[in-house]
């Protein structure tokens, strides 16, 4: 199978029937075969009930319906798990995607070699209380990503190599940072395509500005994994060697502060009448409380599958043919292993 378009939606049942047709004449107009993957993430206004009918119509055309509305990144997560197709098309029910940048995506991948291809609306008709808090976003993920060529992370218009579907996974709120975690799972091939922004033609947005707020949290954990998932020590280690290493050399300073006060017979008070004292325990304390978070964190990745869990782009064996997959098992000596040549973003 060619494409598979999945389409995350919650309540769009009057504009459904609209895209199906469209993309269903994109797709015969270049003879692609296809699949489309409604997901309905909890609607209650009848979505559902016009998705089997557009089944009914055209099987080809497929639903899976939650039970409530979990968020985004569940339905693309449940979407990805269920493509077949060569080339993954994602794109909102809204109709502000259009389906007549699908062929010039699916070349993109197929012919250029591109892992990811994400859309960019430069052209906008959302109101300036949306895209500049957008512009925003967009520029601290590409500062935090290293992923400098995207400019409009959140765009739901982008298309996969199969692939890269299939080994990485949207939870919470990450569908805003699928090129970050594809390029955290080493497909680094990420590319983009300017593409037409449509204003809404039925019904209100369902996101509001709370998704900024959450859009910053969210990176900020995609970077601390990314950084220091497999070897937390490294993090909390270090941050709690320096607390305490200040901590003890204050309370020495404290110590020898009176201890030349007395040999000098100045006058002098306790040490514990000192301020300085207690912060210098509370760093030493708070110091070694993060070594321990480290060491404990450290325990806990030595023993989960994730930590020796390696992409292999390509294996030569000598006596099997190149396979791919994932491995935990240490590779022999005699075996050879080819890195595919990549394009470093």
């Amino acid at each position: 199978m060619d494409i598979s378009v999945i389409v995350p939606l919650y309540n769009e049942a009057e504009s459904l029937p609209e895209l199906a047709e469209w993309i269903e004449r994109v797709m015969d107009q270049n003879g692609f075969s296809y699949e489309v993957l409604f997901i309905n993430d909890g609607s209650t206004d009848g979505s559902w009930q016009v998705i089997k009918d557009l089944h009914q119509r055209n099987p080809r055309l497929k639903g899976v319906a939650f039970r409530r509305n979990y968020g985004k990144s569940p339905a693309l997560n449940t979407g990805f798990a269920r493509a077949q197709g060569n080339v993954i098309i994602t794109m909102d029910a809204d109709l502000q995607d259009s389906p007549d940048e699908i062929p010039e995506l699916y070349r993109m991948i197929t012919q250029d070699g591109y892992d990811l291809v994400s859309g960019w609306k430069k052209k906008r008709y959302d109101p300036l209380s949306k895209t500049i808090p957008t512009k925003l976003f967009n520029a601290t993920a590409r500062r935090v990503s290293g992923i400098h060529n995207l400019h409009d992370f959140n765009c739901g218009l982008k298309a996969y190599r199969r692939d890269v579907v299939k080994h990485i996974e949207v939870y919470g709120d990450m569908h805003r940072y699928v090129p970050y975690l594809a390029k955290n799972a080493g497909f680094t091939r990420i590319g983009e395509k300017e593409v037409k922004h449509r204003a809404r033609k039925y019904g209100t947005t369902k996101f509001g500005l709370d998704r900024f707020v959450n859009g910053y949290l969210d990176l900020l954990t995609l970077w601390f994994q990314a950084k220091f998932g497999v070897k937390p020590m490294h993090f909390f280690g270090l941050l709690g060697s320096l607390m305490f290493l200040l901590g003890f050399i204050a309370v020495i300073i404290v110590g020898g502060l009176k201890l030349y006060n007395m040999y000098h017979g100045n006058s002098y008070r306790l040490v514990t009448d000192s301020p300085y004292f207690y912060l210098s325990l509370t760093s030493m304390l708070l110091g070694t409380q993060l070594f321990l978070a480290g060491f404990l964190g450290e325990l806990i990745i030595r023993h989960s599958n994730d930590r020796n869990h390696y992409e292999i782009g390509e294996e030569i064996t000598g006596d099997t043919p190149a396979i791919e997959g994932r491995t935990t098992e240490p590779i022999p000596a005699a075996v050879n292993v080819e890195k595919a040549t990549i394009d470093a973003q």
